[in-house]
């Protein structure tokens, strides 16, 4: 199968509505449809119809107990293209009080928060492959995105802004 990417996601949320306004309000998605039930979201630069989907349950729904419970997904990750922007998204995050973590994984340097109704996601770059050495393939810890401006520029594309560039 000759997959290439992810296309969209769907979110069951308690309030389609009041959830979309965190991810228009923290990450610059705009809203491309709605329903009294769900709206869809796209991402900034995405070229996809929707890359979000969101239906309400209701505000009954109990937290999801995916990851100690029972199965389920875990996160979504949502590329950006420059350590600059992953910089930005941290403060939105921050001001937000959504940011619960981040890590360099070597050749990803990824932010983790949550959404209003607790379902975890990650906003990352990728180091761009010319880029990546012994020392960035093994790198692991805490993302310190100040070094890693220090060490690859605040502007370098990474990766995904590099596929059909």
């Amino acid at each position: 199968m000759p997959i290439r990417g992810l296309n969209h996601a769907v979110l069951w949320v308690r309030d389609a509505h009041r959830s979309a306004e965190f991810y228009v309000d923290v990450l610059g998605f705009r809203i491309v449809h709605s329903t009294p039930k769900s709206v869809f979201l796209q991402a900034p630069e995405s070229a996809n119809d929707h890359d979000l989907g969101l239906f309400g349950v209701g505000d009954q729904a109990v937290p999801s107990t995916a990851g100690s419970e029972q199965v389920g997904l875990y996160h979504l990750a949502w590329e950006v293209p420059t350590l600059a922007d992953l910089r930005d998204c941290a403060e939105k995050l921050k001001a937000a009080g959504a940011l619960v973590g981040s890590a360099d994984h070597g050749t990803t340097k990824g932010l983790y928060a949550k959404d209003r109704d607790g379902s975890e996601f990650e906003v990352c770059w990728l180091l761009p492959p010319e880029l990546i050495d012994e020392n960035a393939s093994q790198a692991r810890g805490e993302l310190d995105i100040d070094a890693e401006i220090e060490r690859y520029g605040a502007d370098t594309l990474g990766a995904c802004a590099r596929v059909g560039a």
